[in-house]
């Protein structure tokens, strides 16, 4: 049955390929992002694609969120699936890195995700329920060098989504939190060092990583399933279970491994 999807972060890596999944499955789609020129070479990727609406905008300007999930919801008359794949990494030490590069980061990935979650979960209530879907990251669940902000911005995530999947829970709304790893995007590329520049090359093991349309083929199948969170990647993905067991063992191969 075709659904309405809204996808944000949708001009490249897992949101861009996402798109091209969930179109060739027949979905009416709302592909968002800051880049309007990238949005419309996707939908222009997208064969006979009356059914892919550009609407960009950039998910730091809160205030303006709330009026952008209306705009989107008027598109199609209702969203049944959002997709919140919209977000910046950082490469820099934690120490190093300017407070305002942090706040981008945060309210790009923390903030901005849950001000446009929040109005569109309360239609979704109105029209009887609806699918969240919130990309996380490995370091959602464990933190390593370079990354703290980025990691304290997905950790946020897990924590508040985990909350609202218990206050919705009777109102026919799922949350899915996805984890992935090593996937091989341009994050790294577009990754935030301390003064707020582009670190401008893609990590080694970036470009070793899972393709991306193998990640998105992963995310749709536990989205599908309607999974509570999925760990998407190779076998850095085995981390989640160290931190759970054996903790000090990860702490010392994290501050052993080569992180870009």
């Amino acid at each position: 049955m075709s659904k309405i999807i809204w996808i944000t972060g949708a001009s490249s890596g897992i949101g861009e390929a996402l798109v091209y999944k969930y179109f060739k499955a027949g979905n009416k789609l709302i592909i968002s992002g800051r880049n309007r020129d990238e949005l419309f070479r996707v939908k222009g990727n997208c064969q006979n694609s009356f059914n892919v609406h550009v609407l960009p905008f950039d998910l730091t300007e809160t205030d303006l969120l709330p009026a952008k999930a209306e705009d989107a919801i008027r598109i199609f008359g209702k969203i049944d699936l959002l997709i919140n794949s919209g977000g910046i990494s950082q490469r820099s030490f934690a120490l190093q890195t300017d407070l305002k590069t942090e706040q981008q980061i945060m309210n790009t990935n923390f903030w901005g995700t849950v001000g446009i979650t929040k109005a569109v979960a309360a239609s979704m209530i109105k029209n009887g329920g609806g699918q969240i879907v919130v990309i996380s990251s490995l370091v959602g669940k464990f933190g390593t060098q370079l990354r703290s902000v980025y990691s304290a911005s997905k950790h946020a995530l897990h924590g508040y989504f985990d909350s609202m999947r218990n206050e919705v829970f009777d109102k026919n709304i799922s949350i899915t939190i996805v984890c992935p790893g090593f996937i091989n995007t341009n994050i790294s590329v577009n990754a935030l060092t301390e003064n707020g520049n582009k670190q401008g090359f893609m990590d080694n093991a970036q470009a070793k990583g899972m393709s991306v349309e193998l990640c998105a083929a992963e995310i749709i199948k536990a989205v599908e399933a309607k999974k509570e969170e999925v760990y998407v990647g190779g076998k850095e993905t085995k981390a989640i279970w160290l931190k759970r067991f054996f903790p000090k063992l990860l702490s010392k191969k994290i501050r052993q491994a080569k992180v870009i």
